[in-house]
């Protein structure tokens, strides 16, 4: 674990990019990496010069998975540090990602596997390279997608689509992504920075704490019956108005009804920070 510099951040734009960043070792993820990762969204969560979270790799792949030998042999011995590690390794990628208060981005730029499935399931949108390689190896090494994989599989696909790729271990492409709902698109590799900027762009231009609004509505909803949705929705737009000393009121709709811009067509600007 004497690695350092497995994570880079770059904010630019009110956007901040995070770059898994082992590119030798097509970004698997290392004990370092992940605790460097949950450390960069921690700080992540309270910089105000950051509205969107974008999570990439560095050079040709996304992120290959675990680092198979530092995870799994080199701790195999070392109950407690692994027992660590992997909460860790778990935390970040599902439940930090999940009920992250930004709107947070996977842009798969490369080779996709295993455990980086778990990143872009607990990203709020993911988009792919075309030329992106994608696949669920464990099963070809006698093992299958555990840890926090299985979980994002049944949360992500299909049944059919879920089985079918963890049972036979087949790679995939960017298209392929988007026909099951992996991803949202696929564009060509040399247009993906371009097209999933231009949306994170769009999104850091809304209401921050209505994006967070939006986010805790879906997220909280999913698990949750009919009627606790209902009152669950009912507290997140008190919430909301409190934060915002009621302006969603105010300049969201009063500016709507002045005529500055119609909603279905166009939307209220956050202001800069």
């Amino acid at each position: 674990m004497s690695e350092s510099n497995t994570v880079t951040v770059s904010i630019e734009n009110a956007i901040a990019t995070v770059t898994l960043n082992r590119p030798a070792k097509r970004n698997a993820m290392s004990p370092t990496l992940h605790i460097e990762m949950a450390d960069a969204l921690e700080k992540l969560r309270y910089e105000k010069s950051a509205r969107v979270v974008v999570i990439t790799g560095a050079g040709e792949s996304f992120c290959a998975g675990m680092d198979l030998k530092q995870f799994f042999v080199e701790l195999k011995d070392n109950p407690p540090e692994f027992d660590r590690i992997f909460r860790v390794a778990t935390e970040w990628r599902s439940r930090t990602l999940r009920y992250y208060p930004k709107p947070t981005i996977a842009m798969v730029n490369g080779y996709c596997f295993g455990g980086a499935f778990a990143i872009v399931e607990g990203c709020d949108l993911a988009f792919a390279a075309k030329e992106a390689t994608l696949g669920l190896s464990e099963i070809n090494f006698k093992h299958y997608p555990g840890g926090s994989v299985s979980k994002a599989l049944a949360n992500l696909l299909r049944p059919r689509d879920a089985l079918f790729y963890a049972m036979t271990g087949r790679t995939f492409n960017g298209d392929r992504a988007a026909e099951i709902g992996f991803v949202n698109a696929a564009y060509p590799l040399a247009d993906l920075k371009k097209e999933v900027m231009a949306l994170a762009q769009e999104i850091a231009s809304k209401d921050p704490d209505a994006l967070a609004a939006t986010k805790d509505g879906y997220r909280f909803s999913l698990e949750m019956s009919a009627e606790a949705a209902l009152n669950f929705a009912a507290a997140k737009s008190d919430q909301l108005s409190m934060r915002q000393k009621d302006s969603w009121r105010s300049e969201g709709i009063g500016d709507f009804l002045e005529g500055k811009y119609r909603p279905g067509l166009g939307g209220h600007k956050a202001p800069a920070e």
